[in-house]
């Protein structure tokens, strides 16, 4: 990645210095509670395993995740 200048710096602090980014308070929460989404803490291995067979089965994590957790619970019942 390229180095910015002293110039190049500066500018960016005043952009972001004089432009507040938008917050919707009446929203009700953040990007997960709006999306309904629930972050996993996964081990390295694990998280490696769902993503190659994510990748493998042309599925995003989630996907492959909800159609096992799915299957799972329709086997069980």
């Amino acid at each position: 990645m390229a180095e910015m200048t002293e110039e190049e710096a500066d500018a960016l602090d005043e952009l972001w210095t004089k432009t507040t980014p938008k917050i919707n308070v009446g929203a009700g929460g953040g990007f997960f509670s709006e999306h309904r989404a629930q972050m996993v803490i996964l081990d390295e291995q694990t998280a490696r395993l769902l993503n190659a067979k994510a990748m493998a089965s042309h599925q995003t994590p989630s996907e492959l995740v909800a159609s096992m957790v799915r299957k799972e619970l329709t086997q069980a019942y």
